[in-house]
């Protein structure tokens, strides 16, 4: 369902606040960021899903360009986290695992399956004790610092999100494009692009 999605998070959790622009721009917003994450082995990213919701649940509580930079610097919190307690789950999962080898060796499927379902479970209960903690942050830095921060200071921090986005989209697509043929289609893409756009 790709509920982990920035996108679809976003919206949802703008949709249940009565805000989904807000929900939309911050989904896309890290949509940006996550295209730069190659989840390959055992790689450590951020975990964005969950940092969607606990920015866009900062970000209502402060419109505007305000609300868009705490939104942001609450998210990338909470995305450090996330990816730090997937690292905790999968050694949790690799324990378990190498704890029934001989048994899984030996073809035991409903084992496998059972481990399957409880690194699925355990999985579900990380996730949402990193949005909890995602929106107790939310929670503190609206209290604390949404109405103390000077105006100009918290925009400058939502143009570095949105630099800092656009960014790594641009590093995540120029790795999957590649050199080569393929880069000079997808500028020639990028050029056609732009001016159809323009001459609409």
């Amino acid at each position: 369902m790709m509920i982990a999605r920035p996108i679809v998070a976003g919206s949802v959790a703008g949709a249940i606040l009565g805000d989904l622009a807000t929900g939309l721009q911050l989904g896309v917003l890290f949509e940006l960021f996550q295209y730069d994450v190659m989840p390959m082995g055992a790689v450590r990213y951020p975990e964005y899903g969950p940092a969607t919701v606990a920015a866009v649940s900062t970000a209502h509580a402060a419109a505007g360009t305000l609300g868009l930079g705490l939104g942001a610097l609450v998210g990338l919190v909470t995305g450090m986290l996330g990816g730090m307690s997937m690292s905790v789950v999968r050694r949790a999962t690799a324990r378990a695992v190498q704890a029934v080898a001989g048994r899984l060796e030996a073809g035991d499927a409903h084992l496998l399956v059972r481990l399957h379902v409880t690194a699925i479970a355990r999985d579900a209960l990380r996730a949402a004790a990193v949005t909890t903690a995602g929106l107790g942050l939310a929670q503190v830095v609206r209290v604390y610092f949404a109405g103390t921060l000077p105006l100009r200071g918290v925009t400058l921090l939502g143009v570095a999100a949105v630099a800092a986005a656009i960014a790594a989209a641009t590093a995540g697509t120029l790795r999957v494009v590649g050199r080569g043929a393929n880069l000079g289609w997808f500028v020639a893409g990028i050029a056609g692009g732009t001016v159809l756009a323009w001459l609409r």
